[in-house]
């Protein structure tokens, strides 16, 4: 008892060192934008929005004004998680005060299968239920109160039986939404056969709720040409377009679909934001009114599907110095009911299973498992993160059996000279940024003379454990879907001189419709107020890609490119022809509001708005349209190799923290970042977006745990049971650069690199910093078993488990 009383004496001695410790330390990492100049591609310019954004005046979904008429829509859903629907009375529903009408599966009248790539998706159930919150039947009414009242009037008979909620049960089972998949290189069984060391381990990975601030939300306007009009939160309009004109049997140039923003997606709007636009299409053309559907917080996270849980294995054969000779991964996605996008995204997940290592001769397995659980969807790394997971892991586990430092089994087994291809077949370029990138973080956090504080902490404080890791990222830019690696734009110049831009991309807060009105106010000589964007829409800009894969700004961007230097262009040779005597075509440019041809005394300046009247005035088009399509990029499916990506971009990031063994509470005391986007397009939203990254990824990593009962009921559906960072959860010490001085080696826009998903793997640092505390406990000897979401609970249990193996 008295070493008890000693011990947590000492705990609250630790604590109160780390609230001074925090009280006392500086501020957030921070970038300026600026203030003057052009303020076009390449410098730090606020978002386009950012002043609506802190004033209240951007609109979103539930911001636009409809008749007074407007419906709104409440969904049936069903309460049990696998069985057969036997039962669906809905007369007192449709009798309910306010209730204008009720539609259920027999109701639609087109296509009733609303998958996205594969069948799955009915967009009310039939007969077959498949998880807890599918959608049986909708209720419009004269307000959403009445709709809410109405939908509990339905009599829901339901033939339960029990739910299959074990995505590894169900792999053995062979319940699979789609084929198992296989990427192997050189002979890794004799590899294996023959290894001097064999490392082996298994790794749950949580899931994680989007939580977007603006939920599923959609408005619906009936039009004249028996089509509709459709304002939704989405990040895919043209397959919303789609998927609304199959289940209303018209025409895709019926529907059009707008986005201006988005409160929030990270991957949660790319598909499942287009079957509640499908059923307020269905209401609006049934009813001639117009309709709005959005989802109540606790409704819209039963119905929507997660990131994916995954269960990893891995087996590395490794050398004396702990270098990875070959080995064997599997990656088990936990897909839900349905395809949805699951098959690219456990490809995604075992294209990452190396980040940034060298496997050797390896072969990588990605399964993906049928369970009754809402279909899992795209987010923010789309499967990446989940398969770097396993090998990060390995690297701690193989440090811990070799006696040294993860850091420096990390920088052996990078991708290095001799070693440069993947298991899928692909060279990584740029090889040498990965290591110079991680040198200079290491040099820059002074991580060894952390380390060798930290360890001589450790071994006098037998309850607080300090922690400390630096993980690298590896993460390849492209659609993995082939066809999607492609971009439209619109360009308008009006007489005044005034440009407006249009492109497929959805802004998401992300920054994108910045980073484009910049492109193009660099193409043509002006400053950003000059260049003005427009809502994305399908009648201006048709046949678009997702806004997913980190490409907004990489393909759009280079569609905009196209756009406004195919119309400099055509302005250069109209000059070139028009004014007397000639002007010099091939020294011609646009700087800073002027045609500017010649060189020395003789240049010549015409302001440009007197360029475009004058164009204008001799017919000469003012409009151009641009287009996208990555080159190089390929894969084999049937042999498991290829290129997928474009390009690799690399990052690294050093986290140190403090952990109290007995509770299993910790906190995050400094955090350390050094991420590569090329040639910045618009650093202060770059480094806004590392940042944001980060934190999102420690939330999944920590906080963010989903449970579910044992009959596939989710019961954390609310902000009050599902925990993501807050404020409070920064560390007090967040440094946040851009590594500068290395572009991009592919011709991507103006040499930047993407930085909407890379940054989040970042994250993965703080659970591996966790892990080398609670090695700490064994003098650094044992690796501990730590699953995701690392909770003040799991770390206390890791703790305790592993503690013996001191003795």
């Amino acid at each position: 008892m008295r070493t008890l009383t000693k011990l947590d004496s000492e705990s609250r001695h630790a604590r109160r060192e780390l609230d001074d410790h925090i009280k006392g330390s500086g501020p957030l990492a921070r970038h300026t934008v600026d203030s003057d100049g052009r303020r076009q591609a390449g410098s730090s310019s606020h978002h386009e929005s950012a002043r609506k954004h802190v004033t209240g005046k951007a609109s979103y979904i539930d911001d636009l004004k409809t008749p007074e008429d407007a419906l709104h829509v409440a969904l049936g859903l069903s309460p049990a998680a696998f069985g057969t629907l036997t039962t669906l009375e809905l007369d007192a529903v449709r009798q309910a005060e306010g209730v204008v009408d009720v539609i259920t599966f027999a109701d639609v009248p087109g296509h009733t299968d609303i998958g996205p790539v594969f069948p799955g998706d009915p967009i009310f159930v039939d007969r077959d239920v498949s998880y807890a919150g599918q959608c049986l039947f909708a209720v419009a009414a004269t307000s959403f109160q009445a709709a809410r009242r109405a939908v509990t009037l339905a009599t829901i008979e339901i033939d339960e039986r029990p739910a299959l909620l074990d995505p590894v049960a169900a792999v053995e089972q062979g319940e699979l939404v789609r084929p198992t998949h296989v990427q192997e290189r050189g002979d890794w069984q004799t590899t294996l056969a023959h290894a001097q060391t064999l490392v082996e381990g298994t790794l749950f990975v949580g899931g994680q709720e989007h939580l977007y601030l603006e939920g599923q939300a959609c408005v619906v306007f009936p039009t004249e040409d028996e089509g509709v009009l459709v304002h939704t939160s989405n990040q895919h309009p043209s397959e919303t377009q789609k998927l609304v004109a199959e289940v209303l049997g018209i025409p895709f140039h019926a529907v059009t679909v707008e986005v201006r923003r988005m409160g929030g997606g990270f991957g949660g709007k790319e598909t499942q934001a287009s079957p509640w636009a499908c059923i307020a299409a269905i209401i609006a053309r049934r009813t001639g009114r117009a309709t709005r559907l959005r989802l109540p917080r606790t409704a819209d996270m039963q119905v929507t599907g997660k990131r994916h849980p995954f269960h990893n294995r891995y087996r590395l054969a490794i050398d004396e110095r702990g270098v990875i000779q070959g080995g064997d991964i599997t990656v088990i996605g936990d897909c839900g009911y349905s395809p949805d996008l699951s098959d690219a995204i456990v490809d995604r997940a075992m294209f990452h299973a190396d980040n940034a290592y060298s496997l050797g001769n390896a072969r990588v397995t990605g399964h993906r498992a049928k369970t009754h659980t809402a279909s899992n969807t795209a987010f923010r790394g789309f499967g990446g993160p989940q398969g770097m997971m396993a090998i990060e892991a390995a690297m701690d586990d193989i440090a811990r059996q070799i006696g040294e430092d993860p850091l420096t089994v990390r920088k052996r087994n990078f991708y290095r000279k001799g070693c440069e291809t993947t298991h899928y077949g692909q060279t990584v370029d740029q090889i040498a940024l990965l290591h110079t990138l991680v040198e200079k973080l290491e040099k820059d956090s002074d991580y060894w003379a952390r380390r060798n504080a930290m360890t001589a902490f450790n071994a006098s404080s037998p309850v607080i454990k300090k922690g400390l890791a630096l993980t690298p990222v590896k993460f390849g830019i492209s659609f993995t879907a082939q066809h999607l690696n492609q971009a439209g734009a619109l360009l308008h110049v009006y007489t005044d001189g005034s440009v407006m831009i249009n492109h497929g991309g959805t802004e998401m807060g992300q920054g994108l419709h910045t980073k484009i009105c910049q492109v193009v106010a660099r193409e043509l000589g002006l400053d950003l107020d000059d260049v003005r964007i427009s809502a994305t829409r399908t009648d201006k800009v048709p046949n678009t890609s997702p806004t997913a894969a980190s490409s907004g700004a990489d393909l759009n961007g280079m569609a905009a490119r196209d756009a406004a230097s195919r119309l400099r262009e055509r302005l250069f040779d109209f000059a070139a022809a028009h004014f007397e005597g000639g002007l010099d075509r091939e020294g011609m440019r646009l700087e800073e509001g002027e045609l500017i041809a010649g060189f020395g005394e003789s240049e010549y300046h015409l302001p440009w708005g007197e360029l475009v009247q004058t164009a204008y005035l001799n017919r000469v088009s003012l409009s151009e349209k641009g287009f996208y399509a990555t080159p190089l990029i390929h894969y084999d499916r049937s042999m498991g190799q290829g290129r997928p990506f474009y390009y690799f971009a690399f990052g690294a990031a050093v986290s140190e923290v403090s952990v109290d063994t007995l509770s299993g509470e910790y906190r995050v005391d400094r955090v350390d970042v050094l991420h590569d986007v090329g040639d910045a397009l618009n650093p202060a939203i770059d480094i806004g977006q590392v940042e944001g990254g980060f934190i999102q990824a420690m939330g999944w990593l920590t906080s963010e745990e989903l449970k579910w009962s044992d009959k596939g009921a989710l019961l954390s559906s609310s902000a009050a049971t599902y925990k993501i960072p807050t404020f409070g959860d920064l560390p007090p010490v967040f440094n946040v650069s851009l590594m500068e001085g290395h572009p991009n080696s592919m011709a991507s826009l103006y040499r930047s690199k993407a930085v909407g998903e890379p940054p989040f793997m970042l994250g993965i640092s703080v659970w591996s910093a966790l892990r080398d505390a609670l090695s700490s406990l064994t003098h650094y000897q044992c690796s501990p078993a730590l699953d995701t979401p690392a909770t003040p609970e799991r770390v206390m249990l890791a703790a305790q488990a592993i503690r013996p193996k001191a003795l």
